[in-house]
């Protein structure tokens, strides 16, 4: 159970930045945005043709750039990841505000884009990064185990991310962002453009969830075309989990609940894997999953949870 559970907190880390940046749009802008499955992989892609690519090969200023520490690669390969996808979501922004088409649509056309963009960056439907040095391995070379490393690491990105948002949220322009998605209305009677605020929050998104999909690929050391397919029910999934068991909180701390939430999907589904369930199935039970934590403030009215919860709250 301690190695599931170790496990489970190493690869929900990684997938939690994903569900950060899914949260960015859906919770903070109101708005679904399905670039997630197009710039996840696009991330992964960016970062495995930087560190499968031989340095020689590069232009002389980017050589001279790697050569400066042997752990700047795997760093620029999470940049680059990170950059490619606000300009993802700078597409989709554009396409939604600029253009006037709906954001489901916008997601869905900026997705189905990026995956020929993908596949043109990586010139093939995978890439094997076995043998290759990820920012993982320097960690594995100062003794930590491969789990141990994606936790350290993990930990102190996503820790620096939260940091970074929350600062960012707090400026001029952060809490602008916010009051677009809390009333768009009001925003523009207050002189806020709300198409730029929402292409700011359009584009840190999907930096954090390519960021997502580039540290998944150092740490799998694989890279996959279709490796997008249903992350945005991943993402979904953790930030539902932590709105359940954890409500009302200031945004940096709700952004720490998803990690937990991230954590805690990723546990539920290696348990159902010790179950002995075909993998083929693990999609179709990552829909239920979400479906039953969707349905649970619903379930726990019907049942009567939520006025016990009041009455003893009232009690106290």
């Amino acid at each position: 159970m301690l190695d599931i559970l170790l496990s489970s907190t190493s690869q929900g880390l990684l997938w939690s930045l994903l569900a950060i940046g899914v949260f960015l749009t859906y919770r903070i802008l109101d708005i679904a945005d399905l670039t997630t499955e197009g710039s996840f992989p696009l991330g992964g892609a960016v970062a495995a043709v930087i560190l499968a690519k031989d340095p020689t090969t590069w232009p002389a200023p980017i050589q001279s750039l790697f050569d400066i520490h042997y752990m700047i690669a795997p760093i620029v390969a999470l940049l680059f990841a990170f950059i490619a996808g606000m300009l993802a979501g700078l597409v989709s922004g554009l396409l939604h505000t600029k253009l006037k088409i709906p954001a489901l649509l916008a997601g869905i056309i900026t997705m189905t884009g990026l995956y020929s963009i993908n596949s043109r960056i990586m010139g093939a439907p995978n890439i094997s990064l076995i043998g290759t040095d990820s920012i993982f391995s320097h960690a594995q070379s100062l003794g930590f185990t491969k789990v141990n490393s994606a936790i350290v690491v993990g930990s102190i990105i996503v820790l620096l991310v939260i940091v970074l948002l929350v600062l960012f949220f707090k400026t001029e322009i952060g809490l602008a962002t916010r009051a677009t998605g809390d009333n768009i209305d009001m925003s523009e009677a207050n002189g806020i453009k709300t198409d730029n605020m929402k292409i700011i929050g359009y584009m840190l998104s999907n930096g954090c969830i390519a960021l997502s999909g580039a540290l998944l690929v150092q740490n799998n050391n694989f890279a996959d075309l279709n490796s997008g397919i249903g992350t945005i029910v991943i993402g979904l999934a953790s930030i539902i989990i932590a709105e359940v068991l954890f409500k009302n909180k200031s945004l940096g701390l709700r952004l720490i609940t998803i990690v937990i939430g991230a954590i805690l999907y990723r546990f539920i589904l290696a348990c159902v894997l010790e179950l002995r369930v075909d993998p083929a199935d693990l999609k179709l039970f990552s829909a239920i999953i979400l479906v039953i934590c969707l349905s649970s403030p619903l379930i726990q009215k019907k049942l009567g949870f939520s006025k016990l919860g009041k009455r003893k709250g009232g009690a106290n």
